[in-house]
């Protein structure tokens, strides 16, 4: 997260601020006056801004000028005196999230403060860099069709709806059709409409007005604004709620739209592409569904194969992923056989990609070896090995069971992908298509440890990490560290100093 600027030519003011913030665990940085803010604006951002209006040289009203013209998503906190109030009128018109009066109770400065940073990060996850899309691998002839249609629509800023079943890519196409069109240097929006609950939705799409609703203590941009000249993509289309469809139909029909509790007609210069897993003509005829919203949304329509549509890709986006976690966990990449490849390429995966790349999480996790073989894989996957391995007599297929429950005797209640790091323990068993992923785990739990206010996140969970991680190849071993350094892929030293770190029980030595 970055630092908290401080601009006042007070120094009482900053040194107060400083010390109240850095007992929150937030990093700032403070500047004597504006002109100084505004030269390092040049080659860096705040996360939050907070500044006086009234200094020497240019004022906090030039400064909030300066910020809004070249980031406008960035809360600008300006602090005025009571006899400033016209000031802080001034202030509001020109974009500030809220303004602070001076002298000020330090308590509600630091929670105002916090309000404004929790804003500044909520901007700044929606906001991604078209930049680190990653690239959509499929070499099936299915995929070559899809990518053909992108091709074709390369120069184009029609509105595009994608179908196909859940996990199959939806997104990663829409970026695709992003990314290679005229709009690519400007933003791409995501939002599944689904996640959000009703109430909110119309907020999140529009934005709102200060004061348009119980809690909105500041404007905020809508979707809509925040993808201006860019891309919108707005996920699980099907489930948008009925009355809300009619506002979206508006903004397609006339491309104005008005944000909650506002009055002033916002034009949106906004490519739409949405995409669904339902069958939206059904939802028509149950009248579920705006019949006029669905055309004007289908005016091109790509279709996404499911996974099992294109078996011959498995063996490739296999290797991809393994490469892909291995490189964000920092370990070998583990190897398939073509035992392995060729079993998984049997399988049906109901949950398509995003089932495949969770399965291949959990093999670089919990694997025992370099080279995975079919024994290896998460035991709910074996039963169906009957009908896609070939084995020549029964005792083979027993052998290869004993095998896997072996393989899996690190921890038999650990199946398919899931790491609970709240608790330091594995989750129970449970069937992939059902199970989430072990790194949306640890993304949700390390977005609440954020909003929380929490320090030093990183190391806290990188600890329990190494605790889950040691612990179940000490079980495996069956407390022989220097086997599980082995296994792990550690030294011996190492993994003896951080079983004392951690406070590991069981470990003994060979």
């Amino acid at each position: 997260m970055k630092p908290i600027w401080i601009v006042d030519d007070d120094d009482s003011i900053r040194w107060v601020l400083e010390k109240a913030l850095a007992r929150e665990n937030l990093a700032t940085k403070s500047f004597t006056n504006a002109r100084d803010a505004m030269t390092a604006l040049q080659s860096d951002t705040p996360q939050v801004l907070v500044s006086d209006i009234r200094m020497h040289g240019a004022s906090g009203l030039e400064l909030l000028q300066v910020v809004k013209a070249k980031y406008p998503g960035l809360p600008v906190i300006i602090m005025t005196a009571f006899s400033d109030l016209e000031s802080a009128v001034a202030a509001f018109q020109g974009g500030a999230f809220e303004y602070l009066a001076k002298p000020f109770d330090l308590d509600k400065a630091v929670e105002l403060i916090r309000r404004a940073l929790d804003e500044s990060l909520r901007e700044s996850n929606v906001e991604q860099n078209v930049s680190e899309t990653p690239e959509i691998l499929g070499q099936a002839p299915a995929m070559q069709d899809v990518f053909r249609a992108i091709g074709r629509l390369s120069q184009s800023n029609v509105t595009v709806l994608i179908t196909g079943e859940s996990g199959s890519g939806k997104e990663l196409v829409a970026r695709a059709l992003h990314k290679h069109s005229p709009r690519s240097a400007q933003p791409f929006i995501a939002l599944n409409t689904a996640a959000i609950p009703k109430d909110l939705l119309e907020s999140e799409l529009f934005g709102h007005e200060r004061g348009a609703f119980t809690g909105a203590q500041a404007t905020r941009r809508g979707r809509f604004e925040q993808a201006e000249g860019g891309t919108l993509f707005l996920d699980e289309i099907g489930d948008m709620p009925f009355d809300l469809q009619t506002r979206l139909l508006r903004v397609l029909s006339d491309g104005h739209f008005y944000r909650v509790g506002g009055h002033q007609p916002m034009k949106a210069n906004v490519r739409v592409i949405a995409a669904t897993h339902q069958n939206l003509e059904s939802r028509v005829k149950d009248g579920l569904f705006r019949e006029d919203l669905y055309h004007r949304l289908n005016v091109i329509r790509l279709r996404l194969p499911s996974l099992r549509e294109r078996r011959e890709d498995i063996p490739l986006l296999t290797k991809f992923f393994l490469a892909q976690s291995a490189k964000q966990l920092g370990v070998e990449v583990k190897r398939m056989s073509e035992a392995a490849l060729q079993f998984l390429s049997g399988l049906e995966f109901p949950g398509n990609v995003r089932q495949l790349e969770n399965l291949c999480n959990w093999i670089t996790v919990m694997a025992p070896g370099q080279t995975v073989e079919v024994p290896d894989l998460p035991q709910d996957l074996i039963p169906a090995a009957s009908q896609l391995v070939s084995l020549s007599s029964p005792s083979q297929a027993s052998d290869m069971q004993a095998r896997h429950m072996e393989a899996n005797s690190a921890n038999p209640g650990t199946v398919n992908n899931g790491l609970n790091f709240a608790n330091g323990s594995m989750p129970e068993a449970q069937s992939s298509h059902k199970a989430e992923s072990w790194m949306s785990l640890l993304e949700a739990e390390a977005t609440a440890m954020l909003t929380q206010g929490q320090s030093e996140v990183i190391d806290k969970l990188g600890r329990s990490f190494e605790s889950i991680v040691i612990k179940a190849a000490l079980k495996h071993t069956h407390g022989r560290k220097n086997d599980a350094a082995i296994r792990l892929g550690i030294g011996r030293n190492t993994i003896t100093r951080k079983i004392q770190e951690l406070g590991i029980d069981g470990a003994k030595d060979e």
